[in-house]
């Protein structure tokens, strides 16, 4: 296996502010990577230095030779006046040409040029192109492909970079929060992608399902060095707590010793000698690892919520549209006391128009709902906040208020409070300008929070927050002493708070399921099964009683042909990775995590087998 990228000694600082100190990194072929790091450590940055979007302070990045990288940033921009056609199909337009040229011919039943064309469309690839192209916008819901970039909205832009990106099929691909404002069906299908179609890969993500099911290195990014660990995520947290107790025994055993060594400086003997001056330097040495601190800190909320009485919400016969789009049809609900509700479906069915009528930002068609008395609502919007850009952190949150009340009765000043969720009295003192996007919405979550809220709305409140401060966040909701409406596509979050789902299934249908975000997607798998044997015993029915009457008028469509040769390929392929899989297994001297690894991949082949080997039925018995 050998290394697509190296970079060696990398330094990179923002004035007094450094971000990371002499770090070296290799992406070997076949390797898929994932960089943790809490916000504002650099994980960005570091992206941008190994995509060659940005420079470092010193230190040098080498590709190796004929390497092609694909990177997608967080905000991808575009070329003034673009359309997503000519995004998504880039370097390839002329391939689109092609086509248009050949369906041209087909249309006009000329056989010389379509024979001609076909021969052009084969040498340049363009069947593989035009499925990758015809998979991402199908599966990133991918509209509309004349409509131009700046009539997008920032998650629709978001799709259109990463459909780029996949039509291209870098050797390395760098991503940076891909899972961003993809609903959870495009989440699995790129989950699929990336396990079936990516070789190497290199992602910053706060998705721990995602990380989990696609990653099989984790580097982490702390206190400006870097850390390997040769496993998935929860590999991660098991060797990642291990080298944080051995970091602190080795400071407290510096500690100890240091004591020792401090009484023997203060009675040193007023000799020089070679020994004692040697002793000297060893102190300072013992001095600079003792005073070292484990900053690894995690935001504690503990803030109280105000009382909540018994009537909490109740709506009533809710509808609302846009021009003929119907989003919310005759939605009726009423809440009970501590409920936790989170909310899925797919990008535009109307989610955040929910949340936006409970919140009063806008109206209803028609139906009403009704707070209790007691109810105070706190809204965590998708959007980024609009803060005042020339404000130092400390003033800008002493607008909201002057103390906090905790949840055991006591109060802390903003200050202390901005402290408590790692805004130490240096970055107090920053300018809003100044901070991450990251540290952004923490910031954003403050004023949120320090309101004492017993209703919290948050619409994707995972987006561009780190792990860490994820993890404390479940914990907080979790025993929340209020209501949670919550929007999400972050699989582990919704499984983590959530005590229902509601469920947009389209047309205005919003449907709740009991349980977790897991418990419902074990009941739509059911579903989806039984749905696939009905219509494949249907469609058995259908070729018997065509076969028997003698009709023989159904078709492959052009498509449809191209889509079963490469469906060909695809069950040859994954045939042939499902038997050197159990021949890896059945050797038996496999380590554990790569023996986990391969179970779970062989698990996915044989999913992905059946469902490609049902479509080619499906085709088979249409005629060419």
């Amino acid at each position: 296996m050998y290394d697509l990228l190296q970079a060696e000694n990398i330094t990179k600082s923002f004035g007094e502010l450094v971000l990371f100190n002499n770090v070296s990194i290799s992406i070997p072929k076949g390797r898929k990577t994932a960089l943790l790091a809490k916000n504002g450590a650099g994980k960005t940055t570091l992206l941008r230095i190994l995509a060659g979007e940005e420079s470092s302070d010193s230190g040098k990045v080498v590709l190796r030779n004929d390497v092609s990288i694909g990177y997608l940033p967080q905000n991808p921009v575009f070329k003034a006046g673009a359309t997503v056609f000519e995004v998504v199909y880039g370097t390839f337009s002329d391939v689109h040409q092609m086509f248009v040229a050949y369906e041209k011919a087909v249309a006009e039943n000329d056989k010389d040029k379509m024979s001609e064309l076909s021969v052009k469309l084969d040498a340049a690839g363009a069947w593989d192109i035009e499925t990758r192209v015809n998979q991402a916008l199908g599966h990133l819901g991918i509209e509309h492909p004349q409509k131009k970039m700046t009539e997008l909205s920032g998650g629709q832009k978001k799709r259109v970079a990463l459909a780029s990106l996949i039509v291209r099929n870098p050797d390395l691909i760098i991503l940076d929060e891909p899972t961003n404002h993809l609903d959870l069906d495009m989440i699995e299908w790129l989950e699929e992608f990336l396990n079936n179609r990516c070789q190497t890969l290199l992602m910053v993500t706060h998705d721990r399902y995602f990380l989990d099911r696609v990653c099989n290195e984790i580097i982490e990014l702390d206190n400006q060095q870097l850390y390997v660990y040769k496993g998935n995520y929860t590999y991660f947290l098991e060797k990642r707590d291990e080298r944080i107790q051995n970091f602190n025994a080795e400071v407290d055993k510096a500690r100890n010793l240091l004591r020792i060594e401090l009484e023997w400086m203060r009675r040193m003997p007023k000799a020089r000698s070679t020994k004692a001056k040697s002793r000297i330097d060893a102190f300072y040495d013992l001095q600079e690892v003792a005073t070292q601190t484990r900053h690894d800190e995690s935001v504690k909320i503990n803030i109280s919520a105000s009382r909540l009485g018994k009537k909490i919400l109740e709506i009533a016969y809710i509808n609302k549209s846009f021009g003929e789009q119907k989003l919310i049809k005759d939605f009726t609900y009423i809440f009970r006391r501590l409920e936790k509700v989170g909310i899925v479906g797919p990008n535009g069915c109307g989610k955040t128009t929910l949340l936006n009528i409970i919140a009063g930002e806008i109206q209803a068609d028609s139906g009403k709902f009704e707070f209790g008395e007691t109810v105070k609502v706190g809204y965590y919007k998708q959007d980024d906040p609009v803060f005042p850009q020339d404000k130092k952190v400390i003033d800008m949150v002493r607008d909201y208020a002057d103390v906090v009340t905790l949840s055991d009765g006591n109060k802390m000043s903003v200050s202390q409070f901005l402290n408590y969720f790692l805004f130490p009295p240096s970055m107090q003192q920053q300018y809003v300008y100044k901070l991450s996007g990251g540290e952004i919405r923490r910031l954003y979550l403050v004023t949120i929070l320090m309101q004492n809220p017993n209703f919290l709305i948050l619409d994707e409140p995972t987006n561009n927050l780190d792990i860490m401060t994820l993890q404390v966040l479940e914990n907080y909701l979790a025993s929340y002493p209020g209501c949670v409406l919550t929007v999400s596509h972050d699989r582990f979050f919704l499984d983590k708070v959530a005590d229902h789902i509601f469920v947009f299934k389209g047309e205005g249908v919003i449907k709740d399921y009991p349980g977790n975000y897991s418990d419902y997607y074990d009941i739509m798998q059911a579903e989806e099964k039984a749905a696939k044997k009905a219509k494949q015993a249907e469609t058995t029915k259908q070729t018997k009683t065509t076969q028997i009457s003698g009709d023989y008028s159904t078709r492959l469509t052009f498509n449809e042909k191209r889509e079963k040769e490469q469906l060909e390929k695809d069950i040859e392929k994954l045939s042939q990775e499902k038997t050197e899989s159990e021949e890896k297994m059945n050797h038996g001297n496999l380590p554990a995590e790569e023996l986990v690894i391969i179970s779970k991949r062989y698990a996915e082949i044989i999913d992905i087998l059946d469902e490609k080997e049902m479509r080619w039925l499906e085709l088979s018995e249409k005629r060419e």
